[in-house]
């Protein structure tokens, strides 16, 4: 399971509210060095809020989001993936499911930011709109049971990575 309905509809929420994942193009440069190093001819952004980083790079890319009707279709596997600040959203008895479904849709790298601090947004049921609060080592490790791991860097209360496929 990807997502419950329960917090699929406390995440519709927020995002009609129009200040919930707004903020995907804060990695657009990032994003645009891989894609010139990687030269990928498909690019998903796995749970692209608003849709942002796809305005920022002014280019065709899919996008995924199960708590946005429109964006909701399971999408298709793409050369290139990009998560960024949704994986401290998941629920974390779904945390396995979604990481074997990016490890299913990437078919060449995966960009991933994940926040290791508490969210300053809270659900409407009252808990902290990051689920799942670890470090960098929590993270790490369940990564590298799907990926290899290119690059890992420290932002402070984030980090990003860049992933390959393992079936490269």
């Amino acid at each position: 399971m990807l997502i419950s309905d329960e917090y699929r509809t406390l995440n519709s929420s927020l995002h009609a509210g129009g200040s919930y994942g707004r903020k995907g193009d804060k990695w657009t440069a990032k994003v645009s060095e891989l894609i010139d190093c990687f030269e990928p001819t498909t690019i998903l952004d796995y749970g692209c809020g608003q849709g942002a980083l796809g305005k920022a790079l002014n280019r065709d890319i899919s996008e995924y989001d199960p708590a946005i009707p429109e964006k909701s279709a399971l999408p298709e596997p793409a050369d290139m993936v990009v998560c960024t600040d949704v994986l401290e959203h998941i629920e974390p008895v779904c945390l396995d499911d979604v990481l074997d479904h990016l490890r299913d849709l990437t078919k060449s790298v995966l960009f991933a930011v994940i926040s290791t601090r508490p969210a300053a947004k809270f659900l409407a049921d009252g808990r902290n709109a990051h689920l799942i609060v670890e470090g960098e080592a929590f993270w790490t490790e369940h990564l590298e049971k799907r990926f290899l791991i290119d690059q890992i860097q420290d932002h402070g209360k984030e980090f990003s990575a860049v992933l390959r496929a393992k079936n490269i």
